[in-house]
């Protein structure tokens, strides 16, 4: 028997080009198990929790209650999934910035600095303030961006602006597109750099430039960037270059998107990307960057990639045929779960690791193998076996999953269909027969819904050399 690798895949495009095939909908997981290094798990289920005012716009944990804004409501959400509207903070169509400092959460909405002070809401109204693309909270001060120039509050009164009090971030004449907060330093994130800046006081604009701290590169959008892994996770580039997917620290980006992720990338226009989402979020061992796109989500895995040396990614879509978005954004840890918003409807959701559906409608999964090659020698393929963790199926469901192949990377064969088992036949063998051959070389795919809810653990295939 010859063990066929299956964390990735590799597919040909008519450039000609070898690309890449990461797992959809499925989570690849570096674990030493005595039959292979490393398997695949079924990827997390969407399950509803609750029922808000509107489509989610951003969240936040503050002092232990879950806050979102939805539509334009902001709404608080109980540990039973039950959201309670607020105040109204405007609806611009886009998403929304929290912070908070020691007895207000803030809140970025529609242009406009609101705040919350665990009672009642109240409007930045000073004409200094000027439009609010980005916001964070920092030493005392809300620091705001209008894409020109770098805003502080008043120390005393955070209601308060002081137009001499502007700071700028200069090092080029590219718009200010994000702010961000790492290490108690003000990150201000540019279209081609970055800066970093520290609060050193005085009577002007508090904070300064970190002169050994810029880097090179910027982000293409407002919410294309987040802190991640104790960097900064951004999605953009420098001047004259086309945008990839990196991580800053120590005056360095380093680039994390492979060949495969940036050529994925060169499908959306700068309009599209510069819409883009990332968000981060810890699933045990596991460390996520999410990149929401327009019709999938791309999710590195820090901590696998460290593990196994190479960048490891998967992607998720909450689609049945090809691709579609990936119907959960703003995720939060509150009430010992995680919580997020629904893309599309004013439903917030939970995590599952039961099922993988998406809010209780089944989702596809896939993954492909890498080249099987025999030096150019034809080869039998007698039977295929794919170990997996069976017998986890919807209780009275009995779901299959099929294989194909391709001997040129392009074209696939007729899907072969076998059962998966059902709920608790946990001794079920995964086996197709009778796989036909090849001469040259072949690609194996593998391809089935969230009702066949198992892991996959190694493929195993009986070759024998054809006599010429």
């Amino acid at each position: 028997m010859v063990q066929i690798p299956i964390i990735s895949g590799i597919y040909a495009s008519s450039a000609p080009d070898l690309r890449t095939s990461y797992p959809v909908n499925l989570v690849p997981v570096p674990k030493e198990s005595g039959i292979s290094s490393g398997y695949l798990r079924p990827g997390d289920g969407l399950i509803s929790f609750g029922t808000g005012p509107g489509i989610d716009r951003g969240a936040i944990n503050w002092n232990g209650v879950c806050y979102r804004v939805m539509g334009s409501s902001l709404v608080s959400v109980a540990a039973d999934g039950t959201a309670t509207t607020l105040a109204d903070v405007g609806d611009d169509g886009g998403p929304v910035t929290f912070d908070y400092s020691f007895d207000r959460l803030g809140i970025g909405s529609a242009g406009d600095l609101f705040y919350w002070d665990g009672l009642t809401l109240s409007q930045v109204t000073d004409p200094d303030l000027g439009t609010v693309v980005d916001m964070i909270w920092i030493d005392g001060y809300f620091m705001t961006t209008d894409g020109e120039f770098l805003v502080v509050t008043d120390l005393n009164d955070p209601t308060a602006i002081n137009p001499l009090k502007y700071g700028s971030s200069e090092a080029d004449p590219d718009p200010v597109k994000a702010l961000l907060k790492l290490r108690n330093e003000a990150v201000a994130l540019n279209r081609h750099t970055i800066e970093y800046f520290d609060n050193i006081g005085g009577s002007l604009f508090p904070f300064q430039r970190i002169e050994g701290a810029q880097i090179e590169k910027g982000c293409i959008g407002t919410r294309a960037c987040c802190v991640y892994m104790e960097a900064v996770a951004f999605l953009g580039g420098g001047f004259n270059e086309e945008p990839s997917i990196y991580l800053g620290a120590n005056a360095q980006a380093v680039p994390i998107a492979t060949h495969e992720i940036n050529l994925v990338l060169r499908t959306y226009t700068e309009a599209q990307l510069a819409a883009a989402e990332l968000e981060a979020r810890n699933d045990g061992a596991h460390q996520f960057l999410y990149v929401h796109l327009p019709d999938r989500t791309l999710v590195y895995d820090g901590a696998a990639s460290q593990v196994v040396g190479e960048p490891v990614w998967f992607t998720l879509t909450s689609s049945l045929d090809g691709f579609e978005q990936y119907r959960a954004r703003h995720f939060v840890w509150c009430y010992d779960k995680w919580i997020f918003g629904d893309t599309q409807t004013a439903a917030t959701g939970t995590i599952s690791k039961t099922v993988s559906s998406h809010w209780g409608v089944q989702v596809r999964w896939e993954f492909g193998t890498v080249i099987v090659y025999n030096e150019g020698r034809g080869v039998i393929f007698n039977d295929l076996e794919l170990i997996g963790l069976t017998g986890s199926a919807a209780f009275g469901d009995t779901p299959v999953l099929s294989t194909s192949y391709s001997l040129d990377g392009e074209v696939w064969s007729e899907d072969r269909v076998i059962t998966a088992g059902v709920t608790g036949e946990r001794a079920k063998r995964l086996m197709w027969f009778m796989q036909g051959f090849m001469r040259n070389w072949r690609i194996q795919r593998f391809r089935g819904t969230s009702d066949v809810h198992m892991g996959f653990i190694r493929l195993e295939a009986r070759l024998e050399p054809m006599a010429f």
